[in-house]
């Protein structure tokens, strides 16, 4: 088997590198699903490599190198340099970021057209999307539920300007040929989306027979169950390759600086403009981006949006950080009232003058 047909590049190989080559296809806990030059396989991580804390732990799309082993499971020895990837707040106490999809092109942004269309969330993808390293496309899907989709589609275009916007139906089949040009030999797209938008139905539509179950949703709010429960590597019949992974749902705004500032261009054009280098853009006269804002040049809702993701980045980049400074300024506050009312007491004044 060619790896280069599952996007692998030679000249990606580390010099005086030892092992074969293999792309992660699947990972079920401790043990991963591989494809090699010998075909399909599975691997374990060489303990000392990995768990002395030498090397990245590998995820779904990762290229690593083996040790390969023709009758039981080969070992892993190296996680080779990624040029894309997602990354979550690992579960565990002292854990940083951990890596939940890699090397892939595009990030397949996908809401449906009925309840599910939510801007915050779009907004919130974009800025995952393009952290990664990757270029969004954003998929609307379930074409078929909406009598006028091009309100959607506006809507879309001016959140995210550049970004090319397909509406589609797996159902009718609407829409599908406009994605051909990206789902071409050898290249790798990653589905973002929230449960019941209808991946797992694109997903066989794009492949052309049933690979992945599909699962009702709920009448009332349009939601459904994740179908996929471990994270996998779909190579379609014409080369290319997508991945679906459950812990795409759980990814936090970490480390985003990159994704903001392409997410919300539109915002960080005003950013160090204003007349004080410390500005807090609440009430310091010459603030560039209440200036904005009150001549209609930026959006309230933009503004907010930003706000509201770059204070979630800094919750996730160090949760113990942000509390405690959550907590001073919180008894800062506190203190400021307690000193106005004994003032307020002290000179007979009522309690909001």
């Amino acid at each position: 088997m060619d790896l280069r047909e599952y996007g692998f590049m030679p000249d990606r190989m580390p010099e005086n590198a030892q092992g074969t080559p293999a792309r992660i296809t699947a990972v079920h806990k401790e043990r991963y699903a591989l494809v090699c030059e010998y075909g399909e396989t599975y691997g374990r991580l060489k303990t000392k490599e990995y768990y002395g804390g030498f090397e990245e732990f590998p995820t779904t799309g990762d290229f690593v190198l083996i040790r390969y082993n023709p009758s039981g499971d080969s070992q892993i020895i190296k996680t080779l340099p990624r040029r894309t990837f997602f990354v979550r707040k690992d579960p565990a106490p002292d854990g940083g970021g951990q890596a939940v999809a890699a090397n892939f092109d595009y990030v397949f942004i996908m809401q449906s057209l009925n309840q599910d269309f939510n801007a915050k969330r779009l907004e919130r993808y974009l800025t995952l999307a393009w952290q990664s390293g990757a270029d969004p496309v954003v998929v609307l899907t379930k074409a078929d539920l909406a009598d006028d989709y091009a309100p959607y589609i506006r809507t879309v275009e001016s959140l995210a300007a550049g970004v090319p916007v397909y509406a589609v139906s797996s159902k009718t089949g609407e829409g599908l040929n406009a994605l051909n040009s990206y789902l071409t030999p050898g290249k790798t797209m990653v589905f973002l989306g929230s449960s019941g938008i209808g991946k797992s139905s694109l997903v066989n539509a794009l492949a052309g027979k049933e690979i992945m179950t599909v699962n009702g949703i709920r009448e009332d709010d349009g939601k459904g169950r994740h179908t996929t429960t471990y994270r996998q590597l779909i190579m379609l019949k014409n080369g290319a390759m997508i991945i679906d992974t459950p812990g795409m749902r759980e990814l936090g705004m970490w480390d985003v600086t990159g994704g903001l500032d392409m997410a919300f261009s539109d915002v960080e054009q005003y950013l160090g403009k204003c007349r004080f280098s410390d500005c807090t853009h609440q009430s310091e006269p010459g603030c560039a981006i209440k200036a904005a804002i009150a001549s209609g040049e930026l959006s309230k809702e933009r503004w907010e949006s930003y706000a509201a993701l770059k204070t979630e980045a800094g919750y996730s980049d160090d949760k113990a950080a942000f509390l405690r400074k959550k907590q001073m300024r919180n008894k800062s506050i506190a203190m400021f009232n307690r000193k106005r009312k004994q003032e307020n007491k002290k000179y007979g004044r009522g309690s909001d003058e």
